[in-house]
């Protein structure tokens, strides 16, 4: 049976990159530290690395409205959060409501209850419900429902904006010879090939960690 592939990068290559991002900010160092004592699987925060590669591309973008499936413990929101215009939103839609007081407690904290509008639910219920239209539209939530995110927010997303999506290598299991067949890696699959046959994206993998897609709507 063939192995995971996995990491995709020379760990020393993965520390020296990790060494020469920018230096994480004393509120996100203690949010990492609170999730890694207070949540079950805290590896899926987005960490400094990546976190770095969102708050430069919504300072880049300088978006109005940002849509966020999947918010964990908000590292993510608060680096998206960098790179909003003036008056600018970012809807993050988490499922697990056991989250809700913590996310939002951490986002007083930080003073972006008025630039964070938490939806907890889910996200094929709250998308359609959304009125807004988004710059960046970051997807990191239910593997499974990857492909149906994808086919909500497409129409959504701006003619210039960008859509990221998390774990789309998903441990190295999606460049198998044989792939497995549970639905989590099917999903990924299903989405990538969507993404990279539709002609209205520019679209790059980065294997940034577990990997991250960036597409621009042209």
């Amino acid at each position: 049976m063939e192995k995971q592939i996995y990491p995709f990068i020379d760990p020393r290559i993965e520390k020296y990159c990790e060494a020469m991002v920018s230096s994480e900010t004393p509120n996100l160092t203690e949010l990492d530290r609170q999730t890694h004592l207070r949540f079950v699987k805290p590896r899926m925060i987005s960490g400094n690395w990546q976190g770095t590669l969102l708050k430069i591309l919504s300072l880049i973008v300088k978006p109005q409205n940002i849509l966020e499936i999947g918010t964990f413990t908000g590292y993510a929101t608060i680096c998206l959060a960098e790179g909003l215009a003036g008056n600018g939103i970012i809807h993050t839609i988490e499922v697990d409501r056991e989250k809700e007081t913590f996310l939002r407690t951490l986002f007083a904290a930080n003073n972006l209850e008025g630039k964070i509008k938490l939806h907890i639910g889910n996200a094929l219920d709250i998308i359609p419900a959304l009125c807004e239209s988004f710059d960046i539209i970051f997807i990191d939530a239910d593997k499974a429902s990857y492909p149906e995110y994808y086919h909500l927010c497409k129409d959504r997303l701006k003619h210039g904006g960008l859509l990221l999506a998390d774990n789309i290598l998903w441990y190295g299991k999606v460049a198998m010879a044989q792939p497995p067949n549970d639905k989590q890696t099917q999903a990924i699959l299903k989405f990538n090939h969507l993404v990279a046959n539709d002609t209205d994206f520019d679209q790059v993998i980065l294997p940034i960690r577990d990997g991250i897609t960036l597409a621009r709507k042209k």
